[in-house]
């Protein structure tokens, strides 16, 4: 049974702490939309820590992170950045009292390590949306996204697919994340169950064979096949190799799930954009696609 955790209201307590990576600016601004949401902010230390890459060595992520997740005051965990780091501290997290009291904790990138053990591990919903570090550059449309989806109003998203993927309608859990992130937890205690899901993939920086081996890991371990349904996000800011791939990381991926049945849709809006719409993991979601259009709508 998946849990849902309340939908945040005006004067409401919520945290910003740094699972991963340091933030390098100020995040004054990201405070100030939050604040103007009805939010209370508290900021953990790990906010202006540093230790080499990191926001404050293991240890400090970890108690910082920990603190927000047993404190009953703090209703929703918004992660700062994502970076990496989340991997090295997740097995040392206890969600003892998070599961019996949830709150909504929000991230994308390397914090797909931490929205996939939520609902493995404790089956409570997360939201994979923009962050502090990335509000400067958030489009309105994505953090109105992420301002419905913290506090239950309706999320539906309709666009135009430039590539064309594969026509039908789906319903099931919504799933997925970073793809790099979601193959680095397979075959752990961290690894989402993708029986009868709809999967959203995303990722930046990486080369057409890295997207190629990554998703051609999820066919050889049965997870596409199994699929409702495919959503493919941004796979942007590629750097060409001096021999080409021959491939672009759609048409990589499209190569692989042509022989299943289920609706796939590319270019959706959800990554490393400024366009990062928010996703409900753990939600239940109809999808439809038809043509160059795709609709993705959040079951109430």
């Amino acid at each position: 049974m998946i849990k849902q955790p309340p939908y945040l209201k005006k004067g409401d307590k919520i945290a910003i702490v740094c699972p991963a990576k340091k933030i390098p600016k100020p995040i004054d601004n990201a405070i100030k939309i939050l604040e103007q949401w009805g939010l209370e902010v508290i900021t953990g230390e790990t906010v202006q820590a540093t230790y080499h890459q990191f926001a404050g060595n293991d240890a400090l992520r970890t108690s910082d992170l920990q603190r927000f997740l047993d404190d009953p005051e703090i209703k929703a965990i918004i992660a700062g950045r994502g970076g990496y780091g989340t991997i090295r501290i997740i097995d040392e997290l206890d969600f003892t009292k998070f599961k019996a009291q949830p709150k909504w904790i929000v991230g994308f990138s390397d914090i797909t390590v931490l929205l996939s053990h939520l609902l493995a591990e404790t089956g409570v919903q997360s939201i994979h949306g923009q962050m502090p570090y990335t509000f400067d550059e958030a489009s309105p449309e994505s953090l109105e996204s992420l301002h419905a989806a913290l506090f239950g109003e309706a999320v539906s998203y309709t666009y135009e697919n430039s590539f064309p993927g594969r026509d039908g309608s789906a319903e099931g859990i919504l799933i997925g994340g970073n793809l790099t992130l979601l193959i680095a937890v397979q075959g752990s205690v961290s690894e989402m169950d993708y029986t009868d899901k709809i999967l959203f993939i995303e990722d930046v920086g990486e080369h057409e064979y890295a997207i190629d081996r990554m998703i051609r890991i999820l066919k050889r371990a049965g997870k596409l096949a199994k699929l409702k349904g495919l959503i493919v996000g941004a796979f942007n800011e590629m750097t060409p190799e001096s021999i080409l791939f021959g491939q672009t990381p759609e048409q990589v991926i499209w190569d692989v799930v042509k022989e299943y049945n289920y609706p796939v849709c590319f270019n959706f809006p959800v990554g490393h954009i400024n366009d990062n719409r928010a996703m409900v993991v753990g939600a239940k979601v109809r999808l439809a696609v038809k043509q160059e259009n795709a609709e993705l709508s959040l079951i109430a």
